[in-house]
């Protein structure tokens, strides 16, 4: 099993997904769980993709942190 950050963004009027540890790896949705839904089959798919080509899978190396301020 691999485990990877997606940072979620509110748009206008859809939400957008992306890995930093994946680049090139997106999603979008109309709601914040299908964004989530199509974030999770985009990794899915990213990483059958890598390993189909014999790619390594890159190590995830992202992390998050709400600061106070």
């Amino acid at each position: 099993m691999y485990r990877f950050l997606i940072v979620v963004e509110k748009a206008n009027d859809n939400y957008s997904a992306y890995s930093p540890d994946l680049p090139g790896c997106v999603a979008t949705g109309d709601t914040r769980e299908e964004v989530e839904r199509n974030m999770h089959e985009a990794i899915e798919m990213h990483v059958q993709g890598l390993l189909e080509d014999k790619l390594s899978i890159p190590k995830s190396n992202s992390f998050a942190e709400y600061i106070a301020v």
